[in-house]
């Protein structure tokens, strides 16, 4: 009996382990069919919204590559980049090409508000997104490379030349260009057949510099979506679907929480400095300043915004493809017209140094390293030079005669002046100077009446001697 009813009680104990086990299983369930999808859905987290307006630079590559770091920080779920650019540096697009081809979560690129462009720099960046999206009114495109143009009114070679003796090529810079022009071509084809997006219309935005309304790109495979806004964008995107990794995940951004990316003092700095004409105004007042400084030291305000300028100029220029020869054109011309205003002559450093200085600003900025026209505007190359000149010749050459003339005022102003001797007993005496009385020493005796010259001053005494 006792072995029956200890029989009976296990059977109790593991009929309600059952039944809590299945009471645990029916609860984990909705968790469990939940967890299956959550990689498609995704419909948890954020969109963060970042913003690249204007010439593609370093600063831009910092917008993105803060943006990146801060969505996998904080979670979100895509990135959205709203993009208006004529184009810019070919080493920042392809740093904002390895950052959106890197990231762990969908970047979406969305050319906006109407009127935009994606030009030039700005066509890879689409064909890179994950999603490319254009808002109405806007255009994409013309993705040549702005060196192969050549310069106005300079001959182009077309094909390379050879040699008789051997047959073999020579380089010339047709081929130069033929491989700048391909390595693009390339570069942007690799993206569209990554993306699954028109290839042959990636070749022409490169060889003929072809574009786009919105319209057309999304009719040409170009883009993926036409919106109006990022409210439409984020509908109309839902559902599509996106591979990261070779795995694939389904966007869910409908009623999706935004929010806006804001880039951090640094690289709103990047962004002002790395304009070619920022950079070169820059250059300019700390040359001015440091200058100023040394002809007047003590001042400090002249150096210390001479010397702030300057660091920041430089550190503009270490963001630009700059061409170091011209730099130093621009720096030599400086000196050569300070140097007419110290040594006066013909003119002939002047007017060396203006046109040094004029050159060396037109070539300051290597086009190869962009693929737009990036150089200082000719109105403010001449302006600085004409500006630079007259400092040297009338501030400075004013400057520096004014410091060789005589002293006017103080104890200094008596050196040199002629006086006479009123009394004198042995080797001192009394003398009348600028009709002042004054005690005076000599290594001589004097006269009364004689004429004596300033040579010295101690306190209230002069040292003098004949005229």
């Amino acid at each position: 009996m006792q072995r029956g009813h200890e029989a009976v009680s296990i059977n109790k104990i593991c009929l309600s382990f059952r039944r809590w086990a299945l009471v645990l299983f029916s609860f984990f369930i909705p968790f469990a069919a939940v967890s299956v999808p959550a990689r498609d859905i995704e419909r948890s987290g954020f969109i963060l919204v970042a913003e690249i307006k204007g010439a593609i630079g370093v600063a831009a590559t910092r917008v993105v590559a803060d943006a990146v770091a801060k969505a996998r920080g904080e979670n979100a779920r895509y990135l959205l980049i709203q993009l208006d650019t004529p184009g810019g540096l070919v080493t920042a697009t392809r740093d904002i090409i390895q950052q959106i081809l890197a990231s762990p979560i969908p970047v979406i690129v969305y050319v906006s508000p109407g009127g935009a462009h994606a030009a030039s720099a700005g066509t890879f960046i689409v064909y890179a997104a994950h999603v490319a999206a254009m808002a109405p009114g806007t255009n994409i495109g013309a993705a040549t490379p702005i060196e192969l143009g050549g310069l106005p009114g300079l001959p182009r070679p077309t094909e390379p030349k050879r040699d008789d003796k051997d047959k073999t090529a020579v380089p010339t810079e047709a081929t130069a260009q033929r491989k700048a022009l391909n390595d693009t071509i390339a570069m942007l084809r690799s993206l569209a057949q990554l993306r699954a997006r028109n290839v042959e219309w990636a070749e022409k935005a490169v060889r003929d510099a072809a574009t786009l309304t919105a319209e057309d790109a999304l009719k040409e495979g170009v883009i993926d979506v036409v919106a109006r806004d990022i409210d439409e964008l984020l509908t109309k995107i839902d559902g599509r679907k996106v591979t990261i990794n070779s795995v694939e995940h389904t966007i869910a951004t409908r009623s999706i929480a935004r929010t806006v990316f804001e880039p951090d003092w640094r690289t709103r700095l990047l962004g002002v400095i790395s304009d070619p004409n920022v950079a070169f105004i820059l250059l300019l007042i700390g040359i001015y300043g440091l200058l100023f400084e040394f002809w007047n030291p003590g001042g400090l305000v002249a150096g210390v915004v001479g010397a702030v300028c300057l660091l920041l100029g430089l550190t503009a220029l270490t963001t630009l493809p700059v061409q170091y020869a011209a730099l130093g054109l621009v720096a030599l011309g400086i000196a050569l017209m300070i140097t007419e205003a110290f040594a006066p002559g013909l003119g002939i450093l002047g007017i060396g140094g203006v046109i040094a200085f004029i050159i060396g600003s037109v070539f300051l900025f290597d086009p190869a390293g962009a693929d737009i026209d990036i150089s200082v505007s000719l109105p403010l190359i001449v302006g600085s030079a004409a500006t630079t000149g007259a400092l040297a010749l009338f501030v400075l050459g004013a400057a520096v005669k004014a410091r060789r003339r005589p002293a006017l005022t103080g104890a200094e102003q008596m050196i040199g002046s002629v006086g006479e001797v009123i009394e004198w007993s042995g080797l001192q005496g009394r003398i009348r100077v600028h009709g002042e009385i004054w005690n005076a020493r000599a290594e001589k005796p004097f006269a009364p009446s004689d004429a004596v010259v300033v040579v010295q001053r101690e306190g209230l005494t002069l040292l003098v001697a004949s005229r």
